[in-house]
């Protein structure tokens, strides 16, 4: 290739490493390289060089981008990896897949999706990347270098696809080389989007390289091998200026010449500006046309059907015989506007014959540009309509049925609504949201409108919750919806304000379609999002009130059925936060579950209650001195989620609250490490979600209770973890674990105002559980040196809380607490001996050896107290040799 040295030489050096990395059985040596340029500047001619001199030592997986195709999800991904799994057998493959094969099979179109149930599209991508993974580790005597050209023009989620797998590994070292190529940004990218997920590869690649135009002398010299070495200088210099030393444009101008037999002399240079205009644009265009009505009519539906330009479905589309169609092809092909690609594989499916394809994306984008507007909408339609007959399914055609024009066509809607189905099973729910959106646009009829807007709100709930309280509000005001759908639309409208912190809003919009819902189970579901979400939230009127209503309700419940079952639940949870004695709490929670686990219908997968319901069973338990039952709810949930590809907010919600469990029984380490996966995965997910604020909560206050001050100080930082709160309470109380950190910083005053705010909040809504909210604790040790009495009278109140709620925990930490301020040494060490008895019964062996070490300290018995400081090195506590 000419002038492309440097850009071999690096994809070279970058297989070399790749290959060499493989061998040597140590971490992976691959990585991104990109290569940026215009249209025409040779991208593809290079990819197809790097293919050839990498093919005898690797896996080439090749993948290109379509203007057209950029709806269609997973285009590219499927492109890559279905040939890579056609070397293996069918055991192999399942192998590879893992125990995702269900949830990962129907995004690569391999396999149909096991139920109509949204897959989690965080889940997906992971899973992909996984798989990717253990295919390159399959493969590692070859391994895997995945050429992807135009990725300008990518789908979303096979962008973000790649964007998982390059970023998500913590080592940064690639088991495969990815190249892509791509033209430059126009702009660059505002906000989120596949043109920011491509300039975040870009940004993560090992090299990144612009091509350049060809130079006049590069230019001669191809003229002289193409028309041969008489040609002059006069002749390739106004070749060069004409072409400006595109590439591109300089072959396709240079086989004009040669088919026109020009004389490459000075005498001929003034034709190659005519000639050159055929080559692109309308220049181009008016060459089609010379071809004649058949040959345009065929380019124009090639450019309409992209990848599923068989001789078949090109036949239907243009009304021709195959013959004709053949015919015609050879022209075009004549031409250089199309070729036959060498494989099979149109990116979903082997097929009989190779589709056709145009020479040069230039080409396709010219045709189809060229399509009169009209002409190309009716085409799409009937592109629908041949794919149908074909036996395509609705996603495959939902690409075609996007661009026709409006007309109120029941037909075209549902399809689309069928479309966003498959689009959800895969976990593409923006491709599922695009379909439904525009099905809304034909419009659908007035007994189907808002069942559309249903379907639209539920597609986007995780993604877009904003848009999905207008489409499902638009859905309640509208007639169409019957009895269980705007039950179902209503609760999930709570639950996309609650994910949009607008947990006000929610519980008001339970309340008010409660009331008008007749008695039964749909009732008390929505009585539960109602309840469960004014208890959410940071701030209320009413608490006490409240919780007085929704133990009325309760009192009767026998979990008979799922609706009472989950608010019991909610009563249970209540319970807690208020205090209220744990062996009720504890009854309460084992009434809402079924032989010790979630009901069928209440699981953590389920779509109908939501994940919340089992967690506030675990969370009560964990807090009621119970973490062995809190740690088997919490366990299943991680299985569940891993199994069923919830690997985004889900999963660290779950790997959260294993934190906590481990937190409760004393093993900090565990703890930490469950806590910083899941932050781990929260960051994945976004910035700023509830799972963040409750992580992080819980990491602070677990590397504080370690003695590593700084590190939970950087915890804060980074997560914002302060003022302004959430709208939404904090796992556990957040001001109080902000006011620990800030003791434990020695900044006692900040500490003192940031505590006493936390118990004006908690003691107007009657919560009380002084584990849950350990605000008294430490705002009376604050207050021990410089108002004692005042102290004294904080550390009384929390023992009287700590004797309702009745737990060994809550009642050693109240004696602890107590005895800063007894009147004398030995009233101290009877309060401490209290406290150690009740702490080695609980659960809570950090808590046990805090109380241990006092006491030794006020004994000052040595024995005692180095036992202490060992109970506290099992807990994973930096040495401590004084009470903070």
């Amino acid at each position: 290739m000419l002038e492309r040295g440097p850009e071999l030489a690096a994809a070279a050096h970058a297989v070399d490493e790749l290959v060499a990395g493989a061998t040597a059985g140590g971490p992976g040596r691959g990585g991104i390289l990109v290569y940026r340029g215009e249209p025409g500047i040779g991208k593809t001619a290079l990819l197809a060089e790097i293919h050839r001199t990498a093919r005898d030592r690797c896996t080439v997986l090749t993948a290109r981008g379509g203007e057209t195709l950029t709806s269609v999800p997973f285009h590219l991904t499927r492109q890559l990896l279905q040939p890579a799994l056609d070397g293996f057998g069918a055991d192999e493959v399942r192998k590879l897949f893992g125990d995702h094969f269900d949830l990962l099979a129907p995004a690569l179109g391999i396999a149909p999706p096991s139920s109509d149930a949204p897959a989690d599209p965080q889940g997906v991508l992971l899973g992909l990347a996984r798989l990717l993974d253990r295919l390159a580790d399959r493969l590692r005597d070859r391994p895997p270098v995945l050429l992807v050209d135009d990725v300008h023009w990518s789908d979303a989620e096979s962008l973000a696809w790649l964007d998982t797998f390059t970023r998500t590994r913590r080592d940064h070292r690639l088991p495969v080389l990815v190249v892509l190529a791509h033209r430059p940004f126009v702009r660059e990218p505002q906000g989120p989007g596949a043109p920011a997920t491509l300039a975040a590869l870009a940004d993560r690649a090992v090299l990144t390289l612009g091509l350049n135009a060809l130079t006049s002398g590069a230019t001669a010299e191809l003229a002289r091998d193409v028309l041969g070495g008489h040609a002059d200088e006069p002749f390739c210099r106004e070749l060069w200026t004409v072409t400006s030393g595109n590439p591109y444009e300089t072959v396709e101008l240079l086989a004009k010449a040669r088919d026109r037999m020009l004389e490459p002399v000075a005498g001929s240079a003034g034709q190659l500006r005519d000639l050159g205009a055929g080559s692109r644009g309308g220049g181009l265009v008016a060459r089609l046309e010379e071809l004649g009505s058949g040959p345009t009519r065929l380019a124009w539906a090639t450019a309409v059907l992209g990848t599923d330009s068989t001789p078949e479905l090109l036949a239907a589309l243009t009304g021709m015989s195959e013959k004709q169609v053949a015919e015609d092809t050879e022209l075009l092909r004549a031409a250089r506007i199309v070729t036959t690609p060498t494989n099979g594989r149109n990116g979903l499916a082997l097929v009989p014959v190779p589709p056709l394809e145009f020479t040069h994306p230039l080409i396709a984008t010219a045709v189809y540009g060229s399509v009169p507007a009209a002409m190309r909408t009716a085409m799409h339609g009937r592109a629908a309509w041949a794919l149908t007959q074909a036996g395509s399914g609705p996603a495959a055609v939902s690409r075609h049925l996007l661009e026709v024009h409006p007309d109120d066509d029941q037909d075209v809607v549902s399809g689309l609504r069928a479309a966003a189905v498959e689009h959800l099973a895969v976990g593409a729910p923006d491709a599922a949201r695009r379909c439904l959106e525009r099905a809304l646009i034909e419009p659908p009829g007035p007994d189907t409108y808002a069942r559309v807007l249903y379907e639209l709100g539920c597609s986007s709930l995780l993604t877009a919750p904003a848009a999905t309280v207008g489409h499902l509000r638009s859905a309640l005001d509208l007639p169409g919806l019957d009895d269980d759908l705007r039950i179902d639309a209503t609760f999930r409208l709570t639950q996309a304000l609650a994910h949009n912190n607008q947990l006000q809003e929610a519980a008001r919009a339970a309340a008010v379609e409660h009331a008008r819902t007749p008695p039964g189970t749909g009732r008390r579901r929505l009585q539960g999002a109602h309840f469960m979400y004014e208890g959410f939230q940071a701030a209320e009127a009413d608490g006490p009130d409240r919780s007085r209503r929704l133990a009325e309700l309760t009192a009767g419940f026998t979990g008979a059925d799922n609706s009472e079952r989950a608010l019991i639940t909610v009563r249970g949870f209540d319970a807690m936060m208020r205090g209220e004695p744990a062996a009720e709490v504890v009854r309460l929670c084992d009434l809402a579950l079924v032989d010790g686990a979630p009901a069928r219908g209440l699981s953590w997968t389920d779509q109908e209650w939501g994940f919340e319901i089992p967690s506030l069973t675990g969370i009560a338990y964990a807090f009621a001195d119970r973490p062995d039952r809190a740690e088997a709810l919490f366990t299943e949930a991680v299985r569940a989620f891993e199994i069923s590809g919830w690997s985004g907010a889900h999963l660290a919600f779950a790997r959260a609250l294993l934190g906590l469990v481990h937190r409760r029984r004393g093993n900090l380490p565990l703890a930490q490490h469950h806590l910083e996966e899941g932050l781990r995965l929260a960051d994945r997910v976004g910035d700023g979600l509830p799972v963040h604020w409750d992580t992080a909560c819980l990491l602070v206050d677990t590397l504080v209770a370690r003695g590593r001050t700084a590190e939970a100080r950087t915890v804060a930082d980074r997560y914002s973890f302060g003022p302004p709160w959430p709208g939404a309470i904090v796992l556990p109380d957040g001001p109080s674990v902000l006011g620990r950190l800030l003791l434990a910083e020695g900044r006692t005053e900040e500490a003192v105002s940031t505590l006493e705010g936390a118990a004006e909040a908690l003691t107007v809504r009657g919560r009380h559980h002084i584990v849950w909210a350990p605000w008294p604790l430490d705002l009376a040790r604050a207050l021990a040196p410089t108002d004692p009495e005042r102290g004294a009278r904080i550390a009384r109140e929390a023992h009287g809380h700590a004797e309702r709620l009745g737990t060994h925990t809550a009642l050693g930490e109240a004696f602890r607490c107590l005895a800063l301020f007894a009147d004398d040494p030995a009233e101290s060490r009877r309060l401490l001996e209290q406290a150690v008895e009740h702490l080695a019964a609980s659960p809570s062996r950090y808590e046990e050896a805090r109380a241990r070490l006092d006491l030794a300290h006020a004994t000052g018995d040595a024995t005692a107290l180095a036992e202490a400081a060992a109970l506290a090195a099992t807990c994973g506590v930096d040495p401590l040799t004084s009470e903070v």
